[in-house]
């Protein structure tokens, strides 16, 4: 598609789901990020925040979800199972930016910090335990090797801050393989501290926590550990920054899944001024996996 035809196109709708409470950690900035990545390629785009006790359309272009607190998961994911607006989006292969909290409640189920399972939102074929402690860090990944390797050449980035321990299932591919920090981790095995993660990330108390895998999941492959998710038109990952401000091959590989199009399909813009220095100052900051 030409850019003559982008400029005749209605404008670009981008969806910032539950801001109220999957809103903690900044997540939000993502879809100013799209807008403004649209914008520059001349391409009209309008961010809509869809709160709590409003109906979720089904009608936007893409979606956004970010972190949150275990309480405020509850409500998202509570909402999320009754409000199917969502749940037709996907069906209809409309693009999903997951970020934290909002992976977990796209799942399943999800346990929390005090070790509640809550049914999740079941759009994505994953399953999240307590891990040993909080992944606090510097989070670097790679999606050679797998499903998105052809649009992200590029390392991906962010800043990690979970508790949880995801688990993907048959129909769900990881977004990248490991290569700092911990990403999805394991149930029951708290991240080293001297890894990369943060003297801050607090063990759990005496409470034992399992370290058993459900039969179907896994957590790597190949010794390989995961990071987030891809299924179907959800991409999901543990990753602030927030995520897209640091990756923008994800940024444009969502736009132009919203757009219907390829990535080198998508018209040329002056790229940001600071993008890529933020992307070699967290790169070099995070400690790398032997």
């Amino acid at each position: 598609m030409k850019e003559s035809e982008h400029s005749k196109l209605s404008t670009l709708r981008i969806g910032v789901l539950l801001p109220e409470v999957l809103g903690t950690y900044g997540d939000g900035g993502n879809a100013v990020v799209l807008a403004k990545r649209a914008e520059l390629r001349g391409i009209k785009a309008e961010v809509v925040q869809v709160g709590v006790t409003e109906k979720i359309p089904e009608t936007l272009d893409i979606y956004t979800l970010g972190g949150g607190e275990d309480v405020a998961q509850t409500i998202a994911s509570r909402r999320l199972r009754t409000d199917r607006g969502l749940y037709q989006a996907v069906q209809k292969r409309v693009p999903v930016l997951a970020i934290c909290a909002a992976f977990q409640v796209l799942g399943e189920w999800y346990t929390d910090s005090q070790g509640n399972q809550t049914e999740g939102a079941g759009l994505l074929n994953v399953v999240t335990l307590p891990q040993g402690a909080r992944a606090i860090g510097e989070l670097v990944t790679t999606a050679a090797g797998l499903p998105l390797e052809p649009q992200l050449t590029e390392s991906l980035t962010g800043f990690e801050n979970h508790g949880g321990a995801t688990l993907l299932g048959a129909e769900a591919r990881p977004l990248g393989f490991v290569q700092a920090g911990v990403g999805n981790g394991r149930p029951g095995v708290a991240p080293e501290l001297e890894a990369g993660i943060s003297s801050e990330a607090g063990v759990h108390d005496d409470r034992e926590i399992s370290t058993e895998i459900p039969s179907g999941y896994r957590a790597e492959e190949d010794g390989k550990p995961f990071e987030g998710a891809v299924q179907g038109s959800i991409i999901a990952t543990y990753m602030h920054g927030p995520c897209l401000a640091r990756n923008p091959q994800l940024a444009d590989l969502l736009l132009a899944r919203a757009l219907g199009i390829t990535v080198p399909e998508l018209p040329e813009m002056e790229e940001i001024p600071g993008v890529a220095r933020l992307r070699e100052e967290r790169l070099a900051a995070a400690k790398r996996v032997d």
